[in-house]
């Protein structure tokens, strides 16, 4: 949808560690920690490629990607990090959003998550703008 939308279309993606995933807060926490030395979307993309994530396993993406452990390590656990957490979930609750992945364009639910789906509700949303 970027590539076919570069001018229309930013992403922003949220978090929502679900409680139930003992390393999801963590797993958030962490890839937050690796955008401060501007590896998020490695360390996003590597997150989702383990099977059952732990704290060392955390770590070793971190290292991977040739991040500074130490800087890492006060990142993850520093307050902003935490209030971002935090305010993404604030604001998950207010917009109802109990599970994973849930997508919004111009702040309309996405139900049909297909390509054509993405492309019919962005399609709607600027024509909308270009009505105005």
């Amino acid at each position: 949808m970027l590539e076919k939308n570069p001018e229309s279309v930013k992403l922003v993606l949220k978090n929502l560690p679900l409680r139930m995933h003992k390393f999801a807060d963590p797993a958030a926490r962490a890839a937050l920690a690796a955008r401060e030395q501007g590896k998020y979307w490695e360390f996003h993309d590597e997150l989702f490629t383990i099977k059952k994530l732990n704290l060392a396993k955390i770590e070793k993406i971190a290292s991977k990607l040739g991040l500074d452990i130490t800087k890492f390590k006060a990142d993850m656990s520093s307050p902003e990090v935490r209030a971002h957490v935090n305010r993404d979930m604030a604001q998950a609750k207010k917009a109802g959003i109990t599970g994973t992945p849930t997508t919004f364009i111009n702040g309309r639910k996405l139900k049909d998550r297909s390509v054509k789906g993405f492309q019919k509700l962005i399609d709607e949303e600027l024509a909308k703008v270009k009505n105005k």
